[in-house]
């Protein structure tokens, strides 16, 4: 089915199915029953869903076998285009995405980050300040959630902050699979030129952000294409990522008061960071990948060309892994979760949302110890067909 012909989405493919915070039950069976099946696609295809812990592991961790460039793929989704393709990240393949990942590998290490941490809880609290004199009720979305990674990621990379609402709008289009196809591409051109621009002009006259720095010290390693598509990437995720994990995150704290006492606490807080992001699995599904040659995965035969996409909520609660994993326990112990991903792939702006929230939970529930919904949580407004999970809205008061 070609995107001109594409109907918009009606009914959430399995592997996006959720009530609330919960994974549709179907994704337990077929993790259960058949961890690798065939499902569906958004444009028409077919594609494997994977959905055990261990197999999405092995298949993230051998990009020799699963490739992130569609040029492996027997049926090209129509989203990707080869005008928009290059300068992917996350169409990269060693070694081109070994070489690009290197330059930006230092903007993102742990001591960098760290450096950061002042600015982060500056505007942590500039936002709890603001929200303060306001007064409830207050939509925590829009007050908190959304403008603090927003922020931080336009800082990092340059981008002005007062363009915010255009490419947040953007985003919400590109993410929303609800939409026709060919929305959600026209969106994603609209994104990548307006980051033409930005690119445009830094090459110009480099600021002492990370795109200019990238221009500074490798403007003979990395094209435009390339700055391009790694800018776009990560404005894109760097803020709705981080931004539904503080609102999905919020919510469910607010729920469970041990829980919550836990996520304020310093001693508890990377623990509550780490297990809240176990159980949002707020990525529905990583980037897909195609079988470069004919395989097997889990005792599953797999075409060369195949199409593979793996559900994370379904890896980060199975029972391989620990008990009760569809109950948030801070204090649980388990394997390394999937959120971020795995192998040569793992989320480069990890360590940049893992501050952000160590920051940003316990300074908001230490600021408002009375916060709560100010609606029925049953009224509360999921994104259920957005590509990133989360919600469209958190009105709270204290």
């Amino acid at each position: 089915m070609t995107e001109s012909t594409m109907p918009p989405m009606t009914e959430a493919p399995v592997h996006i199915r959720r009530t609330a915070f919960d994974p549709t039950p179907e994704l337990a069976e077929l993790r259960e029953k058949s961890p690798i099946s065939k499902i569906r696609t958004l444009w028409g295809g077919e594609a494997w869903l994977v959905t055990r812990y261990d197999l999405i592991r092995e298949a993230l961790g051998d990009a020799a076998r699963f490739a992130n460039n569609p040029r492996h793929a027997v049926d090209v989704p129509p989203f990707v285009r080869p005008d928009t393709a290059s300068g992917m990240l996350l169409n990269y393949d060693p070694p081109e995405h070994t070489n690009l990942r290197r330059l930006l590998t230092p903007e993102f290490t742990v001591r960098r980050i760290r450096r950061l941490q002042p600015r982060i809880e500056a505007i942590v609290e500039q936002h709890l300040d603001a929200m303060e004199q306001a007064g409830p009720p207050v939509d925590l979305v829009q007050a908190f959630a959304l403008p603090i990674p927003s922020l931080v990621i336009c800082e990092l990379l340059g981008v002005p902050y007062e363009d915010r609402d255009d490419f947040q709008r953007l985003s919400t289009l590109r993410l929303d699979m609800s939409l026709p196809m060919e929305e959600r591409i026209a969106a994603t051109e609209a994104s990548l030129a307006y980051m033409a621009k930005l690119v445009e002009g830094q090459r110009a006259a480099p600021g002492e952000d990370m795109i200019g720095m990238l221009i500074r010290e490798h403007a003979d390693k990395i094209t435009d294409a390339e700055l391009v598509g790694v800018a776009d990437l990560l404005l894109l995720a760097g803020h709705e990522t981080t931004s539904n994990m503080l609102g999905l995150g919020t919510l469910k704290l607010l729920q469970h008061p041990d829980q919550r006492a836990l996520a304020e606490s310093d001693e508890h807080v990377e623990a509550a960071v780490e297990e809240l992001l176990r159980y949002m699995s707020i990525t529905h599904t990583i980037a897909p990948r195609w079988a470069v040659t004919d395989t097997e995965l889990g005792g599953q035969r797999i075409a060369k060309g195949d199409l593979m996409m793996f559900s994370i909520p379904a890896g980060n609660r199975d029972p391989a892994i620990g008990d009760n994993l569809d109950a948030l326990d801070i204090g649980r112990k388990t394997a390394p979760h999937l959120a971020f991903g795995h192998g040569v792939h793992h989320c480069l702006g990890a360590p940049l949302a893992r501050m952000e929230m160590r920051v940003a939970y316990p300074a908001l529930l230490r600021r408002f110890p009375k916060l709560r919904p100010a609606v029925p949580v049953d009224e509360v407004e999921f994104r259920t067909f957005s590509v990133v999970y989360g919600l469209a809205s958190l009105p709270v008061t204290w």
